[in-house]
């Protein structure tokens, strides 16, 4: 049962970013993520769509993934827990338990090596409302076009243009990745 394939970084196209924090000095604090449906999607192309399985368990708070291992003749399994999301608590609970499970196997796990994502956002991207920092309409970060490069599977350069193509972040490990 050859799984390697799990821990090849995922591609920009398999990774989002959003914002987790404002502060009230206008910096955003950025998450990277992946969704459920590129566990799925790279589960079927490393293993085979039929080769794979989930299962919820408690509430779908547990989520076991088992890949076919066609010399022992058996199903081998990773498990983990989620936490409650709070748009859908349910749903949230089923996909986050389900993405933490594939992380075992390796799929995304590179995402816990990128740097902290700070970004000074621009003075119409952001207000105090009720007290609080918060995105106005023109923090467009879906727009914006992310660059990665990996040496050995190491992160050596992150960086993002946002729809006007102004470089709003640049992570570069010195030494290891060429200037853009």
């Amino acid at each position: 049962m050859d799984v390697s394939g799990l821990r090849t970084p995922l591609t920009q196209d398999e990774i989002e970013f959003r914002v987790q924090s404002i502060n009230r000095g206008g910096y955003a604090t950025m998450l990277v993520y992946k969704n459920a449906r590129v566990d799925m999607e790279v589960l079927d192309r490393v293993v085979g769509p039929t080769n794979w399985k989930r299962e919820h368990l408690n509430g779908n708070h547990n989520c076991i993934v088992s890949i076919w291992c066609p010399d022992k003749k058996a199903w081998v399994s990773k498990e983990d827990t989620g936490t409650e999301s709070n748009q859908d608590a349910q749903k949230g609970l089923a996909s986050d338990s389900f993405k933490r499970a594939c992380t075992n196997w390796g799929i995304g796990r590179e995402l816990y090596d990128y740097p902290e994502i700070s970004v000074k956002l621009n003075d119409n991207e952001w207000e105090i409302f009720n007290n609080k920092p918060k995105a106005t309409w023109n923090l467009k970060v879906k727009n914006w076009r992310w660059f990665t490069k990996w040496e050995n599977n190491k992160l050596v350069l992150l960086a993002a243009r946002d729809e006007t193509g102004a470089v709003r972040f640049k992570y570069k490990v010195e030494g290891e990745a060429p200037s853009e």
